[in-house]
């Protein structure tokens, strides 16, 4: 059966091609994305699906239920554009001014697109439900998987799939991991208090930007000191802002910056350690201090089963050689929303071709990805959720080379 559907799958590529390409040539940046959803909810709408517009804001979800009863699976894209400026030169280049896909979610919706289009054409044989979960604003900070969460997204979804394409790895690869996948975000602002005065008394003064500068060093020691070196974390201040002339001693100094952590006893450990140097250290410079930690997006943490279930298939898809366990990613993804209310996974595939230019990182001004990574990760999807779907009675016999259902 899944050699019939990926051969299908490979029928649309072309198609696909040029779904991927109207996308990118017209990107729209997280939550202002209009045109993009209207043209989802019609190819899902055309293909038979039951459709949901304005999930959560600006999310698309189609529903497509098999003949037969069974589970429910989620599969995730997101489809929102950065505000870069596309460098490529390439006929598909960006035409809207200071927007541009990239970081490959125009391929993950076009991937999403085609699966929805190949299962619905077996529907019948379905045994159970899956849900298209197309997502907005994944790139800023709250994303949009919470509000689609609230919205309703995921009700009656017993496991959800999610995926990236990887321009660092070659195309033609997947990349799997088990447990913690991601980091998750926290964010800090800090503004420090002091008593201005001129440049050349500071013993009249209570120097808010000595303490700052204090700050940003005695935060350092918190991942040297306070975290165990069994764990992972990384603390950064991304901005210092006091004062605007040479003579003049600021009243204020303002700072912020990011915490990566994996484990959530880390997380904790990270912010109560900052609280508590944030206030001792302003007290010991006689200032006063407004101190804010956001916890923005927690760690993708990937189902054993399911993730060996995506293992599995991929190789299937790609050859065993080609499948490996990437490390974690200190990046943060808001998919991890979704599986902090049903269990998933979260795998990679290679997108990377030196022969296309493909070569650059993501959010980089020049950045594309291989084309070919469409085929790869709707083969993974279709393979996945079917196995699933029959309680794993697709099986793949990798030296008798066949299929079963």
């Amino acid at each position: 059966m899944l050699d019939k559907l990926f051969a299908r799958y490979e029928e649309l590529y072309p198609e696909l091609v040029e779904i991927r390409r109207e996308l990118h040539r017209n990107p729209e940046i997280s939550n202002e994305e209009v045109e993009t959803p209207k043209k989802i909810a019609a190819y899902l709408i055309e293909l038979g699906l039951d459709v949901r517009t304005g999930v959560g804001g600006r999310g698309v979800v189609g529903y497509l239920k098999g003949g037969k009863p069974g589970k429910t699976i989620a599969l995730r894209a997101d489809f929102d554009a950065l505000p870069i400026q596309d460098e490529k030169q390439v006929e598909y280049k960006s035409q809207v001014a200071g927007a541009m896909h990239a970081c490959g979610h125009d391929l993950h919706t076009t991937t999403l697109l085609g699966v929805a289009k190949v299962l619905s054409e077996i529907k019948e044989e379905i045994p159970g439900t899956i849900v298209f979960l197309h997502q907005f604003a994944e790139e800023t900070t709250p994303g949009g998987a919470q509000f689609m969460i609230e919205d309703g997204c995921l009700d009656g979804v017993d496991v959800v799939y999610g995926a990236h394409v990887m321009s660092h790895e070659p195309v033609g690869t997947a990349q799997v991991i088990e447990g913690y996948a991601s980091s998750a975000q926290d964010d800090f602002y800090v503004e420090v208090q002091g008593v201005g005065g001129h440049g050349a008394s500071p013993h009249m003064t209570v120097d808010a930007l000595v303490t700052a500068c204090q700050l940003v060093v005695n935060y350092q020691q918190i991942i040297s000191r306070r975290v165990s070196p069994m764990r992972q974390a990384a603390l950064t201040v991304g901005a210092i802002h006091s004062g605007s002339v040479t003579n003049i001693i600021p009243d204020t100094a303002s700072l912020k910056g990011t915490v990566r952590t994996f484990d959530e006893e880390t997380r904790d450990v990270i912010e109560n350690a900052m609280q508590q140097v944030t206030a001792s250290t302003c007290e010991a410079a006689g200032a006063t201090v407004k101190f804010n930690y956001i916890r923005d997006c927690p760690s993708i943490f990937n189902d054993a089963t399911e993730t060996d279930r995506i293992r599995e298939v991929a190789k299937w898809v790609l050859g065993t050689e080609n499948v490996s366990d990437a490390e974690k990613m200190t990046g943060s993804e808001d998919f991890a929303f979704y599986q902090q209310v049903v269990p998933g996974t979260y795998f990679m595939v290679g997108g990377g071709n030196p022969q296309l230019n493909a070569v650059y990182p993501h959010h980089h001004p020049k950045f594309d990805v291989d084309e070919l990574s469409i085929q790869h990760i709707g083969k993974i999807f279709i393979g996945g959720a079917l196995n699933y779907l029959s309680d794993g009675e697709i099986k793949k016999d990798l030296k008798k080379n066949s299929v079963l259902l």
